[in-house]
């Protein structure tokens, strides 16, 4: 880093320079704001009818083999391909991200060779395909395709497959002959004076369907080698619990940014959708897995629609809805959820990115009008006539079971009294919660009534046919314990970007009261943390499903809890689900404080040149990278991602500006520049919008039970 003089001046530049790197960081890009934005295929005067659905059964031995009727075919047909326009967004998000993502690059078998891509990324390779063997005509070395797609894909509107499931490829209409001639495929993956221009037109735009993040190994039928599934080894809908979501969606990070250092503590299989548009709070979560649909409908809760929300055709004024986002937020309806989750990856992206700013904090975010968008998005039109279609698929997803996977039975016990002793532990210590069969209204669940009720009911052999293993209701934190980041998420929160996607219900929900957080920094004395006086959400979970939870370790909704094996064959979720399952009943055997995501070397806020004014281009080092560090390591990753950057807090970021000026022109290091740095950890502890720092903690629910109760508990969890 250049040497800076810390007179108040430089400080105040430096700090606006800090603004940048951590608004860059957190991947809180924006658009230009225009005047009545509309898509690209309304500006190109095409309809609905320009959209039309696929009625060919293309993934028949997907899911099992389930036989679907067409609505349900063109359901998964959607699910699996359908990208809402979204190829616009990423293309943009490639040229403006600061020199972070690129999924052009990202397919390109340079970067990730298609042979260790599972491995590497957590990404699905599509078959029919094998790894590049020479370059295209355009220099890049993509999958090759040796069998051809199944009829009935139209490219214009579905792009053509990339050999990477959930990722299609479009020509790029700006791809000229200027463009062309200015193409080079070697610099763009070598010359980052090359790809970072933010001019460069790239041949293709990438298209990301929801397949994406939730199509996965299945469970019951695993492939022999995860990097060259068959299409029966892929499970539609289950949730990659694989992705390595800051390989694949920021694939340009390199080492020695606080942003890398970040993505690297990120638990593979989880996802945060709250990067864009960011809340300020780190918080990855496992992806859902989606089954038994119909089932949790029928549990679903009443509440209360108001404002920009009823503007979706399916909304009233007051209908039950079942809570889908870990914290509940996603309560307006499953044709409400599914279609934020389309905006989440950028359909009608010409909208959405006015709704937010690139500077994050500087503006306030804007709620995402959906009236605005059915009248000005033709993407947003053909996804709505296609959600009754994909709720319909979900409903005919049904749990996979240990039983029936490859040697699955030898993981079950054969003693009769070990599963009756199971079942009961579970009938009085989880099913009040983690079953949609419940006792009649008039029974506490609870109370010793209810718990004989719950007696009764698991004996019964259909007790686990279509039980969603949840109640589908919100806890407060303090009932839960967990981590707290995904519940004081704020984009559901009334005025921000999600405004319209959640419940009057859930906007008035009583904040929980004072939490205290573990402090490692000093651990006699607790972080204090009132979530009433915070710009946070209210601080709820909803119970999660229990469904195939053989399957699905890590567990918390954090994916902290066990271990990751990596490997989606029989034995390999079971010795993830043996490992979490003694954490979760045996706490002490848990991380605890080690769990903390912390940085693994020191590292700096930086950013590329190419993405800043001129006039501050002469602050980078020779590498091409404008720093502010260095950082120390072992600070925790989230006392600087939880900051929310913005101009009442000028005085904290030139405060940090200095220390990070200080170490760096004394040129301290190890145990003198830790010290330096923890003279502004109050400060930062004081900013932080959840300095909650422990992972794997909380539902401690069952820890008291007696050792052999809860090894019959184990087992019976197997079944499920």
């Amino acid at each position: 880093m250049k040497v800076l003089l810390p007179t108040r001046g430089d400080l105040l530049r430096v700090a606006r320079v800090g603004f940048c790197v951590i608004g860059c960081a957190l991947l809180a890009f924006g658009g230009c704001r225009k005047n009545e934005p509309i898509d690209e295929a309304k500006a190109a005067g095409k309809t609905t009818a320009d959209f039309p659905q696929i009625t060919a059964d293309i993934f028949k031995p997907m899911d099992g083999g389930i036989d679907l009727s067409p609505e349900e075919i063109m359901g998964r047909n959607t699910w699996n391909l359908w990208s809402g326009g979204n190829q616009h967004f990423w293309n943009q998000a490639a040229q403006d991200s600061y020199g972070l993502m690129d999924l052009l690059k990202m397919l390109d078998n340079r970067k990730f060779p298609r042979g260790e891509r599972f491995k590497t990324s957590g990404l699905v390779n599509e078959p029919g395909f094998r790894a590049a063997g020479k370059p295209d005509e355009f220099g890049l070395w993509l999958d090759e395709q040796v069998e051809p797609e199944p009829a009935g894909v139209d490219a214009t509107v579905y792009g053509k497959p990339s050999g990477v499931l959930g990722f299609r490829l479009f020509p790029n209409p700006e791809f000229n002959g200027e463009a062309r001639k200015k193409w080079d495929g070697d610099r763009f993956m070598n010359d980052p004076t090359y790809y970072n221009d933010k001019k460069l037109v790239r041949p293709y735009r990438v298209g990301v369907a929801c397949g994406s993040c939730h199509i996965a190994p299945n469970p019951s039928n695993p492939p022999g080698d995860p990097e060259n599934p068959r299409w029966e080894n892929l499970a539609s809908a289950i949730g990659n619990q694989y992705i390595n979501e800051g390989k694949v969606f920021a694939c340009n990070v390199e080492k020695g940014g606080f942003f890398y250092e970040m993505l690297a503590a990120q638990p593979r299989g989880t996802s945060d959708t709250s990067r864009i548009a960011t809340d300020h709070i780190n918080n990855p979560n496992a992806i859902n897995a989606i089954f038994l649909l119909a089932e949790r409908e029928r549990i679903a809760a009443p509440e209360k629609m108001a404002g920009g929300t009823l503007a979706l055709p399916s909304e009233k004024e007051e209908m039950n809805v079942p809570h889908i986002l870990k914290d509940g937020a996603d309560s307006i309806g499953v044709p409400g959820a599914t279609i934020r989750v389309y905006v989440n990856i950028g359909m009608f992206s010409e909208y959405w990115l006015t709704r937010h700013n690139r500077l994050i904090g500087l503006t306030p975010q804007k709620p995402f009008e959906i009236s605005y968008a059915r009248e000005h998005s033709v993407f947003w039109r053909a996804t709505e006539e296609r959600l009754a279609n994909i709720a319909a698929f979900f409903r005919r997803l049904k749990p996979f079971h240990l039983a029936d996977a490859p040697g699955g039975q030898a993981y079950i016990t054969t003693d009769a009294a070990v599963m009756t002793r199971g079942k009961e532990v579970f009938a009085e210590s989880c099913a009040a919660c983690h079953s949609s069969k419940q006792p009649p209204a008039n029974i506490d669940p609870r109370s010793g009534e209810g718990k004989a009720w719950f007696r009764a009911a698991v004996t019964a052999p259909d007790f686990l046919e279509n039980n969603f293993l949840s109640n589908d209701k919100r806890y407060p934190l303090t009932k839960i314990e967990t981590n707290s980041a995904r519940a004081f998420a704020t984009n559901a929160k009334a005025g921000h970007v999600w405004d319209n996607f959640s419940s009057l219900t859930y906007k008035e929900l009583s904040p929980v009261d004072e939490l205290e957080f573990f402090n490692p920094f000093d651990e006699t004395h607790p972080i204090k943390f009132k979530p009433k006086e915070k710009n946070v959400a209210p601080g709820y979970y909803r119970t999660p499903s229990l469904v195939s939870v053989w399957s699905s370790a890590p567990f918390l909704h954090n994916n902290t809890l066990g271990k990751f094996t990596g490997d989606p064959s029989v034995a390999g979720r079971m010795e993830a689900f043996n490992d979490g399952a003694e954490k979760l009943l045996w706490p002490e055997k848990r991380l605890n404080k080690d769990s903390i995501w912390r940085t693994q070397n020191d590292c700096s806020l930086h950013l590329r040149k190419e993405f800043v004014p001129k006039a501050l281009q002469g602050l980078a080092d020779s590498d091409g990278y404008i720093k502010i560090g260095p950082i120390p390591k072992g600070t925790p990753v989230n006392l600087l991602a939880n900051l929310e950057p913005d101009f009442g807090q000028i005085d904290l970021f030139t405060k940090i500006a200095g220390k990070l000026i200080k170490i760096n022109q004394e040129k301290l290091s190890g145990e003198a520049a830790t010290v330096e740095w923890r003279k502004i950890v109050p400060d930062l502890i004081a900013a932080n919008k959840c300095p909650d720092f422990v992972e794997d903690k909380g539902h401690y629910f069952g820890t008291d039970l007696p050792d052999t109760d809860k090894r019959a508990l184990i087992e019976y969890l197997k079944t499920f």
